[in-house]
């Protein structure tokens, strides 16, 4: 590639989720002293992702038009591009089926652009068919390199015969390093008063944070939650979230007093819930709640739920997280005897804050910095 002008480095998404907005900033800087200039281009928020809310504008970032489609029960999308493909050196996109737009980029006989595809690796969240996982696999292989989320998903594309020597772990993350510095501003008297509005006892009190929706297990978590109020008294869930089973926690919060419903929390507001929490309940998919948990010091208890997002890979039982098997019952009763363990509590903590410094934004940036100036090389 020549190196007389900046190299152009598109990378398209389906949108711009307000968590990412600190890794986009952080690879421009990466790549701005290489000559390297990258370009975030968009559709907007689709199916479960509209309700979520958290869309946001990004500096630079350029929207482009969509077209939704339904075959069956997938909905399909196609992002015109136009003549941006065109003139970049590297495209960097989804590793998704139901983007339209990209087959043409990986189908065609092409010395430039250079393309990239960002995912998972594999499909964790929800079971596929043998034919779907063949078109994605075939998909696949036919991009220049890959940014895999974590070191599991690397691991499944070179099984399947992907080039290890064109793969980057970014190991994905979010703005740990501000949410910690938020964590430590948090004050005695803050949390204290907190605890006092809503009748907390801080010794016993957990938390929720997250989207709520069926690959959560809410239903599984309102029933622990009952079973842990029986087992132990004070027993206090906080639940920070919203989703479509919104309505069932908030019939909880009316009937039960040990069920606290405070709506969708987002940015700083989460460190005061971490601060305030021994424990942060997640019995269905974890995804980057296991980086927030580790940010908060608020150490993860989930199950060994079979549809976890890669960043599960990030949770060591008995070091930042407990991973307990069984039904509701037997998840209760895990969640009080941590409660019970001051010393196993520490312990989780000091895994969390060691951890911490390990799943960050800043290291996610430079990963991803140092697989596209290799791709430009």
């Amino acid at each position: 590639m020549s190196t007389n002008r900046p190299r152009r480095v598109l990378i398209v998404q389906p949108y711009v989720p307000q968590y990412r907005v600190p890794f986009f900033q952080g690879l421009a800087a990466a790549l701005t002293d290489h000559n390297v200039e990258p370009t975030v281009v968009h559709g907007g928020p689709t199916d479960e992702w509209a309700p979520r809310g958290d869309a946001v504008a990004l500096d630079g970032a350029v929207q482009l038009r969509q077209r939704l489609f339904r075959l069956g029960s997938r909905t399909v999308v196609w992002r015109d591009l136009g003549a941006l493909a065109s003139r970049a050196d590297v495209v960097v996109l989804e590793q998704a089926l139901h983007n339209l737009d990209s087959y043409p980029l990986l189908l065609s006989s092409r010395s430039a652009p250079a393309v990239a595809l960002w995912g998972h690796g594999r499909t964790y969240d929800r079971t596929t068919g043998a034919l779907t996982r063949a078109v994605k696999r075939g998909l696949t292989r036919r991009a220049d390199w890959f940014f895999a989320y974590t070191q599991g998903g690397a691991d499944h594309l070179a099984a399947d015969g992907f080039p290890t020597s064109r793969i980057t772990v970014v190991n994905n993350a979010t703005d740990t390093g501000s949410l910690q510095a938020a964590r430590e501003r948090v004050t005695s008297e803050q949390r204290e008063r907190f605890a006092a509005d809503h009748g907390l006892v801080p010794e016993r009190t957990v938390l929720y944070l997250g989207r709520l929706d069926g690959p959560k297990r809410i239903p599984f978590l309102m029933q622990a939650v009952q079973h842990a109020a029986r087992l132990l008294p004070g027993f206090t869930l906080l639940v920070a979230g919203d989703g479509p089973h919104r309505p069932m926690v908030q019939s909880a919060a009316a009937r039960y007093k040990n069920i606290v419903y405070l709506g969708p929390v987002f940015g700083d507001q989460r460190a005061l819930l971490g601060a305030v929490s021994r424990l942060m309940l997640m019995p269905g998919l974890v995804g980057l709640c296991a980086v927030d948990s580790f940010a908060l010091r608020t150490p993860l208890v989930t199950t060994r739920w079979p549809l976890h997002s890669p960043e599960f890979e990030y949770l060591r039982h008995g070091h930042n997280s407990l991973i307990i098997d069984g039904g509701a019952q037997k998840y209760a009763e895990g969640v009080v005897a941590a409660l019970s363990n001051p010393d196993l509590l520490e312990r989780l903590r000091q895994g969390c804050a060691a951890d911490a410094g390990r799943y960050t934004i800043q290291h996610m940036s430079r990963q991803f910095a140092e697989g596209i100036l290799r791709m430009c090389v």
